[in-house]
């Protein structure tokens, strides 16, 4: 299989699975609404998928990182996700409540592997030299799919019902299944001095049994804690993106309050989602010449900049305070991308996209639970919030950054 043939199946099931992903939230939260005349329900199933997500991430990438052929791991972590989904939005309205929440929890479960586990794999598709680009590419998928995705449930919800909303987004998660088969099989996995420093016996105990598979996930955890570009990545985009979840919550306000209806505030996010996707474009064209952890930091203080302008509460303020917010969201995910691609150790690549993938969504989580009756109280004191994480993403990026990992040290093996 051409290069260009296998680069553009990646990027066809990252882009069905994100997709799937972004539209399964508003399908069930509709479904909710439809089944039981109640917004609760579908509130909790998504609050379940998001906790078992945010848990699972280190789970998923120890399976990742042991699997030969990790591509069949994606593809059957992905026909859960689907399933779930499925029984959850048949069930709902029918069933006991408990048992949708436990199809969710388990569905949950595999949602780092259409996130970060799929771009773990991004090494194996593409030579080295062209990493940086497709990484781009892989980070322009989530964009996209934040576009494509609640517009698909709209559609659909309003053509054939919330269940035909629920049932598509399961079909692309699915879809996405075929693409991950697709996937090249892992190279032999490498030793690595920082995440396994006792050496042959510890390796060879991990190999076998639950008690190693425990250990594998603790090695994947301490790789991050233990390279300091990782530690710090992962804490600065969990931080920001929990400002930009604080923003999520109070856009309906915001266009109730500015843009004259709560509904255009969808229109707002989906400004901030195309403006990620054209700065990526940019990027993809003219990349960067700065190393990838400037990049961060000044993504994450031109978000600190618009969401603390978009605070003010002026039309104009609000619009050009989220467009560059949105602007600086691309960027963003593609420098984390590259920092993780640099320095994640090879043997444990996998865990380490998936825990950051995990981190990201617990902040997430949180936030958007907290930010809740403070947007309503005033959706400007939300903005305000979201202004005052991405200043504090921005001094952690400062106060962690006192030791820099060069370019490759930490995928380096003993045997090397």
């Amino acid at each position: 299989m051409g290069e260009r043939v296998r680069t553009a199946g990646y990027l066809a099931g990252a882009l069905a699975a994100r997709t799937g992903d972004e539209a399964a939230g508003p399908a069930l939260l509709l479904l909710g609404v439809a089944a039981t005349g109640s917004a609760a329900p579908g509130a909790a199933l998504l609050a379940a998928l998001t906790a078992a997500a945010a848990v699972g991430g280190p789970v998923v990438g120890a399976l990742l990182d042991r699997a030969a052929r990790p591509g069949r791991t994606i593809a059957v972590g992905l026909l859960g996700y689907a399933a779930g989904m499925a029984v959850a939005g048949a069930a709902l309205g029918r069933v006991p409540t408990p048992f949708v929440l436990g199809a969710a929890l388990v569905a949950g479960l595999a949602v780092p592997a259409l996130s970060g586990g799929w771009t773990a794999q991004l090494p194996h598709v593409v030579p080295p030299a062209r990493v940086a680009r497709v990484a781009t590419l892989d980070a322009m998928t989530f964009g996209a799919a934040g576009l494509v995705g609640p517009a698909l449930t709209g559609l659909m919800a309003t053509a054939a019902g919330a269940p035909a909303a629920v049932a598509l987004a399961a079909a692309l998660v699915a879809l996405a299944a075929c693409a991950a088969l697709t996937l090249p099989a892992a190279p032999p996995r490498p030793t690595d001095s920082v995440a396994d420093p006792e050496g042959p016996a510890r390796r060879a105990a991990a190999a076998t049994g639950a008690r190693g598979f425990a250990r594998e996930v603790g090695d994947g955890v301490r790789a991050v804690v233990a390279v300091p570009a990782l530690l710090r990545v992962t804490v600065v985009s969990a931080v920001a993106i929990a400002g930009t979840g604080a923003m999520v919550v109070a856009a309906p306000l915001v266009g109730a309050r500015v843009l004259g209806g709560a509904e255009n505030g969808a229109f707002l996010l989906a400004g901030s989602a195309a403006c990620a996707l054209v700065a990526n474009l940019v990027c993809a064209r003219w990349p960067p010449r700065a190393r990838p952890e400037a990049v961060v930091l000044a993504c994450v203080a031109a978000q600190a900049a618009g969401m603390a302008a978009a605070a003010t509460g002026g039309l104009d303020a609000v619009l050009i305070g989220t467009a560059v917010a949105g602007a600086a969201e691309g960027p963003l995910l593609t420098a984390v991308f590259a920092v993780r691609h640099r320095d994640a150790p090879p043997r444990l690549r996998a865990q380490v996209f998936t825990t950051g993938a995990s981190a990201k969504i617990g902040a997430l989580a949180a936030v958007t639970a907290a930010a809740g009756p403070l947007a309503d109280r005033s959706p400007f004191l939300c903005l305000a919030l979201a202004a005052a994480l991405h200043v504090a993403a921005a001094l952690l990026h400062v106060l962690l950054g006192g030791h820099r990992t060069r370019p490759h040290t930490a995928g380096r093996t003993t045997a090397a």
